[in-house]
């Protein structure tokens, strides 16, 4: 199994440290060989990749490896440097991440292997140690009344075809509505263009054949997953402790099914608003409670959680605190934040202390285009008792593929495999054995390193097209596939655009209810709203209805536009 040089690996730096910048690459590379997340003979990227991620010079990249080489960590080994094959560091004795950096070799090198010992990166705090949450039976706190369920969303349409099928031929970004013929710039409904490769189409094929001969793929695909989500997400866990789903909402819907029966009632989950419909209603169709939590420009904030116990400034905040928090902390979608550290430290000590189950969408770190982005929420979970991960390829290789990744607690674990068992895999072996083989061959890797490249040139068309608009701003992202452009009237640009036929959805639809707070907590203006645009459609495409746009929201006064009307399509 292969691992190209330009794996992301979760290396930030942080200019108000007073720490050198070289030195904090030494310190958190340290600390990821500690924790078992770098292993020996693992490849880093290279000096001048690292250095155009995190806006170094390549010289501060070469200064840090060379330290880690003296120190026994790196070789260089044919044109790549690596994690020296023979090192084998027990933890207890492992160079501790906060020593200043030395050239001398590090302490006593085993010749046993390395024990887990996770512990968080020297930039971030732990969270308290609490009591674990009971994953498996009700909280312990009393609840004063249980809501009641809101109806199902009424407008869950069929999902559309948006991306390249197995075969590698791209749908057209062009759909005949209403007998005219319209550009549909909404998330999720443009073709993953780029993924029409010889490559592609050769490890389907492989993989048909090898199925159809009975024989055995060589990596499997949960081992794939366990390395590529060790390197890039920090989260370390072993590959039959990977459950392959069929995306998202498939992983979302086996969590609650088994934490439903587990606790025999219906769970109160809280969701973020604005945020992803689709899965408000898997919450919704399973049948338990959603609990709209508003969200600021840092994500899901622990304090606006009911607690059910006394809230200060004379009142009582009654409401049972739910049981499941199902979020977006890498990305907040639609919104585009990213959760700091400290939050998330608080957010998992405050899922432990109320028995809470925390379900973190993992849903496209990979298209992340300016730094490095954090580890996943799941990492800071050392005690593994907590946080369940859920992953999809649906931002990068298309929805059509349908195959995504569950990581979970390990007091919920078997619970998941015997209902996963029980119910079938959802996943066919050839789409399973044909994603191995492309991710085996480098080829996942140098794919989403395209698609990287290419939303940051479509965000940046998109951003440029629509410059110096009065009231319009395209919101600044650090990636992503999506945009967000605040307007001055958001259901006279929806409508206005359709009219010149072009779709794109309103940032309203990701809204429960009909009222949204004003103020940069919803990310477009508080007098109007926004609009989400999807980045898949081809360049072409994308400027001509950027330049609709432009001409639309150029003839739109200041107004005060509330919702627009269609639920978003929008599919992981």
């Amino acid at each position: 199994m292969r691992h190209p040089r330009d794996v992301d690996l979760p290396l930030t730096v942080d200019r108000t440290s007073g720490v050198p910048l070289g030195e904090q690459l030494v310190r958190q590379v340290r600390d990821l060989v500690a924790r078992g997340v770098l292993r020996p003979g693992d490849p880093l990227p290279s000096s001048r990749a690292l250095a155009a991620r995190l806006g170094t010079s390549r010289g501060t990249v070469t200064a840090a490896w060379d330290v880690l080489t003296g120190e026994g960590y790196l070789v260089a080994d044919r044109g790549a440097t690596r994690i020296t094959p023979s090192l084998h560091l027990d933890p207890e004795n492992a160079p501790a991440a906060t020593t200043p950096p030395s050239r001398t070799l590090p302490a006593p090198v085993r010749t046993t292997p390395p024990r887990p010992h996770p512990v968080p990166p020297p930039s971030q705090t732990p969270p308290p140690r609490a009591t674990p949450p009971d994953l498996t039976s009700t909280p312990r706190l009393a609840t004063s009344h249980d809501p009641t369920t809101p109806p199902a969303h009424p407008g869950a349409a069929r999902r559309p075809r948006s991306a390249a099928a197995p075969s590698g031929t791209p749908l057209p970004s062009v759909t005949t509505v209403g007998g005219g013929r319209v550009l549909d710039l909404r998330p999720g409904t443009g073709p993953v263009t780029a993924l029409d490769t010889p490559a592609w189409r050769g490890a389907w094929r492989d993989a048909a054949g090898a199925t159809a001969r009975g024989e055995t793929a060589g990596a499997s695909l949960q081992e794939h997953l366990s390395a590529y989500l060790r390197l890039s997400r920090g989260v370390v866990r072993a590959p039959e402790d990977i459950l392959v789903t069929a995306g998202v909402r498939d992983g979302l819907q086996l969590v609650l099914r088994v934490l439903g029966l587990a606790r025999r009632r219906t769970l109160r989950v809280a969701v973020e608003n604005p945020g992803y419909p689709a899965l408000r209603r898997v919450v919704e169709a399973t049948g338990h409670t959603a609990l709209p939590v508003t969200v600021d420009h840092h994500g899901l904030d622990p304090a606006a959680l009911p607690t059910g116990r006394w809230g200060g400034a004379g009142r009582w905040d009654v409401s049972a605190p739910p049981d499941v928090l199902v979020l977006t902390p890498g990305h907040q979608y639609p919104l585009g934040g990213t959760m700091p550290v400290s939050r998330r430290a608080e957010l998992l000590a405050w899922a432990r202390e109320h028995g809470a189950v925390v379900i973190e969408d993992d849903y496209d770190s990979e298209l992340r285009h300016t730094g490095q982005p954090l580890p996943a929420l799941g990492a800071l979970d050392t005690a593994r008792d907590t946080v369940v991960t859920l992953g999809s390829f649906a931002k990068v290789l298309g929805s059509s593929v349908g195959v995504g990744h569950l990581v979970a607690p390990d007091p919920l674990l078997p619970e998941l495999i015997r209902a996963r068992e029980d119910l079938g895999s959802p996943v066919s072996r050839v789409a399973q054995d044909a994603i191995a083989r492309f991710m085996d061959a480098g080829e996942f890797q140098r794919h989403t390193a395209r698609m990287r490249r290419s939303f940051r040139r479509r965000r940046s068309l998109v951003s440029d097209a629509l410059a110096d608009l009065p009231g319009v701003l395209v919101v600044p992202m650090a990636g992503g596939a999506h945009a967000v452009v605040e307007v001055p009237d958001e259901d006279a640009a929806v409508a206005r655009a359709r009219e010149r036929g072009v779709l794109v959805s309103g940032i309203g639809e990701y809204w429960t209810g009909r009222a949204r707070p004003a103020g940069r907590a919803q990310a477009a203006s508080s007098s109007g709203g926004g609009l989400v645009l999807g980045l898949t459609a081809r360049d072409e495409d994308l400027a001509r209805g950027a330049a609709v746009l432009r001409e639309v929201l150029g003839g739109i006064p200041g107004g005060g536009g509330q919702r627009a009307g269609a639920p978003t399509r929008d599919a992981r």
